[in-house]
């Protein structure tokens, strides 16, 4: 008996597996399940593969299967009790999600929070301090001739970047793609991308600031004075030095390995001062290489929303930043709040010890996609579409350019945006209809 299979393919769809936001993927769907996919980034195909039909509740209350209806009001109660309540995440959502989660965070007087506080946030103290030299992806496919990676290993973190948009493709005035172009990588060890690399630069443990400071010098005619710690061998940061100064377009992608030290916005005040004391020579921009999908976004919207990126707090009745005082891992460790919902659950695993302990105590409130395991056993859970998946919307790149996301399947769970709307309607007093989980997006949104 012949089983005829129905199948769809869309075209020019953006992948949030990480901060590359590729948006040249194109999607075969059959029987309402992924059946291909265009690339073999394996970060893509884990992504797409996780978003399989689940037989999860649509929520539960203290492992209590409930309604969606049930689960927002249970949710409600926890943070209407709450004093200090805290808002995290929010770096696997999307512009409608996370406008509502800074609404209800300024209802609430709450901290809101995003994954940044456990990622680059260092960078970002960094840039407030002295400015940022940056460019758009595009820029550096079209331009940058020198691409050095300092601190970061996109092939294993971000496998299509060099593909895209810093080594590979071709572009204006690079029409020769790879040849035109000089790859260098500055590490503390030999990594995957190292073995692509035209030079590659090995970095003593802990001295990037040394190596960074000493490059500044360099270009300004200064010499260390002898004995002086430097990181790199002295007559390699001369080489590198003089590549940087007579290239025509430049770029250093920093990452974790920089940022995520002691004293990281320092090495990141270096590394983007020598980017603004190369333009005095050429043109030289620094870019954040970030991880998470969408948050950047998660950045932006709170931006614009309140002022400030991330650790921000509303209790007084107007925005306060201060990271550290309220980043979402200092406060659970020192027992500073006493209720947490959670948008999305990345990078909890990072907490300190204390904030993990913390979090067994109090109680939890998490929206999540199907299939996700949780690195916390929630007090509520509700069940939430994927923008990107099953919802249209918008995630920034990491270098803050708005990619529009289309719909791939069928969606069987409201939006993170339409539960925290819900749960403030619900607090609000209002009566409003809570999404079901067959809920469907409006066309206006």
């Amino acid at each position: 008996m012949l089983i005829r299979t129905e199948e769809s393919v869309t075209e020019h769809v953006a992948c949030t597996a990480c901060a590359c936001v590729c948006d040249d993927l194109r999607i075969t769907v059959a029987d309402g399940r992924i059946a291909g996919l265009s690339t073999d980034c394996p970060h893509a195909v884990a992504w797409f593969a996780s978003h399989e039909p689940s037989a999860e509740p649509a929520a539960v209350v203290r492992d209590r299967p409930v309604s969606v209806t049930e689960a927002v009001q249970a949710a409600a109660e926890i943070l209407r009790k709450a004093r200090a309540p805290l808002i995290y995440g929010l770096s696997r959502s999307s512009t409608d999600g996370q406008r509502a989660a800074v609404a209800l965070a300024d209802f609430l007087g709450a901290t809101i929070d995003t994954t940044a506080s456990e990622g680059h946030a260092p960078s970002i103290l960094a840039l407030q301090q002295s400015g940022e030299s940056t460019c758009s992806l595009g820029e550096v496919k079209n331009r940058a001739d020198l691409v050095i990676y300092w601190g970061s290993d996109p092939v294993v973190s971000h496998p299509r970047h060099l593909e895209r948009y810093s080594l590979e493709p071709k572009g204006e005035l690079i029409p020769n793609g790879r040849a035109d172009r000089t790859l260098v990588v500055v590490d503390v060890a030999r990594t995957a991308t190292a073995e692509l690399a035209d030079v590659f630069i090995q970095v003593k443990p802990g001295r990037d600031f040394a190596a960074l400071w000493t490059l500044r010098g360099l270009l300004q005619g200064i010499e260390p004075a002898p004995g002086t710690e430097t990181g790199v061998p002295l007559e390699t940061l001369r080489d590198l030095a003089e590549r940087m100064k007579t290239c025509r377009s430049g770029v250093i992608f920093f990452g974790y390995g920089v940022a995520r030290q002691p004293l990281g916005h320092r090495n990141v005040e270096a590394l983007l001062r020598l980017v603004i004391d190369l333009n005095a020579f050429t043109r030289f921009y620094a870019r954040r290489m970030r991880v998470l999908g969408d948050v950047s976004g998660a950045d932006n919207v709170l931006c614009w929303q309140t002022g400030y990126p991330f650790s921000v707090n509303l209790a007084r009745g107007y925005p306060r930043y201060n990271p550290g005082e309220f980043s979402a891992g200092d406060l659970l460790a020192h027992g500073e709040t006493d209720a947490v919902l959670f948008v999305g659950t990345d990078r909890i695993d990072t907490f300190p010890l204390a904030a993990r302990e913390r979090l067994t105590q109090i109680p939890t409130i998490v929206l999540e996609r199907a299939n996700c395991e949780l690195p916390v056993t929630p007090t509520v859970r509700v069940t939430t579409a994927v923008y990107g998946i099953h919802l249209p919307g918008t995630a920034y790149r990491m270098d803050e350019v708005p990619i529009p996301l289309r719909t791939t399947l069928p969606q069987q769970a409201p939006s993170d945006g339409d539960i925290l709307r819900a749960i403030l309607a619900e607090l609000q007093g209002e009566k409003s209809e809570t999404p079901s989980s067959k809920h469907q997006i409006s066309s206006s949104r």
